[in-house]
Order: C-alpha cells, then structure tokens, then sequence
C-alpha cells in the first residue's frame, strides 16, 4: 500500500537552507551513542535500507519513508535505557550492542544473560537479577521493546513526519513470521519500511563485528522467521557485489547518503522546524533517565527568559534556546548506571560523566545550522574560576551564551528530584547558587534568573 506525504513536505520555505536529511543524518549519532553501537551505525543502516528499496522500485514517498524510518529507528530507545541498567545490573549501551549480535536459538539467549547479567558484581545481586529475567523474560522483553518503539514512533511524530513513518519505527522488531514485539504482527502486515529497516540493522551489526559473510550468514538464517523471504534474496543478491560493502566503509557516506532521499519530496528546515527538531531531541535526551522529564525543555524556556531580560537579541536568543535544549545531548552516550548512581562517582564513572560535554559539542558540531552553537552548548560544566569542564575555561574564556545555559541548568537540576537527593524549593535552590557566583556562575546572569523565577 501506498501513502502519499502531505503537501507540506514539498518543501518549506525559510531563513535555513539545510536539509532535513542533513540535520537529522547528523543528529543520527546521538542515537547511536544511545544504543552503544559503533559511530555512523544508523547511516550504515539506512545506506543498506535504501539501495534495497531503490531495487524494489518502491515510489518517492515509499523511499522516503525507508530512508527516515531506518536512520531514525533507535528514537525511541534511550526511553528503555534505564531500564535495561536496572535489570541486567550492566552498563545498558554494552548490553544493547550485544543484544543484537545474540545468534538465533535459545541457547545463545541464555549465555548472553548468565554472562552479561551483574558480570563482574556480588553474586547475591546477580543471581537475583538473572532469576527476575528467566521468570519474566518475555514480559520483559515486551515491555522494553514497546517502551522503545512506541515512544520512537511519538518522536517521529513530533518531528513532523507522517503516519507511515511513525508506523515503521513502532514496527521495528515485528518479524515476518509473527514472533516479533510489540504488536505480533505477521507477513506483510509488517510495514515495509519496519522490514527493511530490521534487516539492515543486523546486517550492519554483523558486518561491523565479523565481516560480510558473517552479515550475509545471519540475514540467510533469520529467512522466513525474522525477515521476508524476498527481501532475503534481494539482500544476498546485492551483497555479492564488494563495492556494497566498500560503500559502507566510504568516509563520504553521510554525504552520499543523502543522495537516496528523493528529490521529489526532499524537505528544507526554517527556523520554527528547527525548533521543532531540537525540541524532539531534547526529549529523547531526557527519556535516558527517570530523573530528567522536561528538563531539556525548561532549560530552555529558562534560557529564552534570561536572554531576553538580558537584552539578547530575538535571533540569537532563539539560538541560544535550541542550545541550551540541546546542552546534554552528550549524555546519550553515558551509561545509565553512571547517571543513576545514588552514590559519589568513582574516578572512572566521573570521567566518563564529564564526556557528555565533549560528546554535545562534538554532535553539535556536524549540523550546520548549530555548529556556531556547539561550544557554547558544550561549556554548560565551566566555571568562571576555571575548575569547571570539559575544557577548564575561565572567566575570560566563558561566553556570555555559555553562562546563560549553565545558571538555567544548575537551577533546574537543584529543583528535580536526583538519584542522590530529593528537589529543593527554588528559595533553597537560589540561596545555593548565590554561594556559587563569581567562582562557578555569572553574577549578572543569576540576578536575572531571580527576577524570572521570583
């Protein structure tokens, strides 16, 4: 069946020039942060995805769907990611990776789970948490993966796509022969999209890990039970070809993928889709934890406020509000065992918690339209006295943007709830802060932040 896209997606005018395919490929790696795979793993995927519905002769909007249903089908997931920590006792990235590389059989299921779960902890612990699996298993597993998926399918809607792509990255893991999750949907049933989406995703995964024929062994086992016959055999035969694989390797790839998004129904991004997009992202950011729903959100409602009695200019003041939405985009890729320690953090884990700044800028920067604002976003952990991270600047080095984003980010972060302490009233939380002024923020920054929350 086919659906036509609505008429916006012609086209919209605007003050960016840059295309949708290009933000959201950019955005892409924050998402495979998220799921512990290796950098460019959902460009890899949608690369495969849509050679294969080129071959199949699919229509513009058909493509289209593949192409944004595959680089977006991990949207949903750091909704589980929590999740996932708590069960297995395990960084959930490393237990992600791994789950997808568990060959077929249940043999392999329950190595991955007597290994993984609490590997390396108390043996009371592990023992407990490998139990609650084996008696719950496909509870479990239902409820992580329509967590995932169906809050996938609500962020594609909030970044404007239409029915038929939301469908597929609900569908993600339905498989062909009915045993997939969460809908047990059956043959063709499944959207196409959701399909071909599924089977790229394990080819990648496969290929990174052991090479094609690796990819080419377990996408030929999993025939006529996790994925349609067909697109099997168009599979095998493609990928006989070595350039196939050469072309996944290519460093040009983000570029030339963007080659597959049909130019009939290709999309460019003003300002208020702009806002729209780093809107969604900021709530796949803080689906990563139980402890941060809206905190993206508010961050940069507090954000805007202060600019504008700052006297920040509109545009620059709106900039500054995707950036502070964005400012923990990085924390995709710590694990949720290190966010959720209701503890002091060891050396290791605050190490790897300070990386989320590095990894913010680092995401930033590949998207043109945000690129100015990367640093600045990625400086919310500075300090005016230069003790802060992930660069150590000081004072002098600290931009103005900068120190907006980090007073909106400390002030809601003491007014929610954290793993290690109940929220403040924001009168404890102003009189927190205001012993940190002239050594971590900016005094003129915080005085504005008093007359916009009272």
């Amino acid at each position: 069946m086919r659906h036509a896209f609505p008429a916006e997606f012609g086209g919209i005018a605007g003050t960016t020039t840059t295309s949708l395919a290009e933000i959201l490929g950019a955005f892409s790696y924050a998402l495979d942060l998220t799921e512990g795979q290796p950098e460019g793993h959902a460009l890899r995927s949608c690369w495969i995805a849509s050679r294969m519905a080129a071959a199949l002769g699919l229509s513009a909007e058909e493509r289209r769907t593949v192409y944004y249903a595959t680089l977006l089908k991990d949207l949903g997931c750091s909704s589980n990611a929590a999740r996932v920590a708590e069960l297995y006792l395990a960084d959930d990235r490393a237990i992600k990776q791994g789950f997808k590389l568990i060959p077929q059989g249940l043999a392999s299921t329950l190595r991955f789970v007597f290994s993984r779960t609490g590997a390396g902890g108390p043996l009371r612990a592990r023992t407990k948490a490998i139990l609650t699996i084996l008696r719950n298993g496909e509870d479990l597993v239902h409820e992580l993966i329509e967590t995932r998926c169906m809050r996938g399918a609500d962020i594609a809607r909030q970044l404007r796509f239409p029915e038929p792509v939301a469908l597929a990255v609900a569908a993600l893991d339905e498989h062909w022969d009915g045993t997939g999750k969460p809908l047990g949907l059956r043959g063709t049933a499944v959207p196409v999209a959701a399909r071909l989406a599924l089977l790229a995703q394990i080819a990648d995964v496969f290929n990174v890990a052991g090479g094609p024929q690796a990819a080419r062994a377990e996408v030929e086992a999993r025939s006529g039970s996790w994925f349609d016959p067909e697109l099997v055999g168009l599979f095998l035969t493609m990928s006989k070809d070595t350039g196939f694989w050469a072309d996944l390797a290519d460093p040009a790839l983000e570029q030339r993928l963007r080659g597959f998004e049909p130019a009939e129904v290709r999309v460019a991004v003003d300002d208020d889709y702009l806002d729209d997009i780093a809107a969604a992202f900021g709530a796949v950011i803080d689906a990563k934890s139980p402890f941060t729903g809206g905190h993206s959100e508010r961050v940069g409602n507090y954000a805007a406020a202060l600019g504008e009695r700052l006297d920040i200019p509109a545009d620059h003041r709106r900039a500054v509000r995707r950036a502070a939405m964005l400012h923990d985009v990085g924390k995709l890729g710590v694990s949720s065992r290190v966010l959720e320690k209701p503890g002091k953090l060891d050396a290791v884990e605050w190490a790897e918690m300070r990386s989320h700044a590095v990894h913010t800028m680092a995401i930033l920067g590949r998207i043109a339209p945000l690129r100015e604002m990367a640093t600045i976003a990625g400086a919310h952990h500075e300090r005016l006295d230069g003790r802060g991270y992930p660069l150590g600047l000081d004072e002098m080095l600290i931009a103005r943007e900068s120190r907006i984003i980090t007073v909106c980010d400390f002030f809601d972060a003491l007014t929610a709830d954290r793993p290690y302490r109940p929220a403040m009233s924001r009168a404890q939380a102003l009189e927190v802060m205001a012993g940190e002024v002239g050594r971590a923020i900016d005094a003129e920054v915080f005085a504005a932040l008093r007359e916009v929350v009272g």
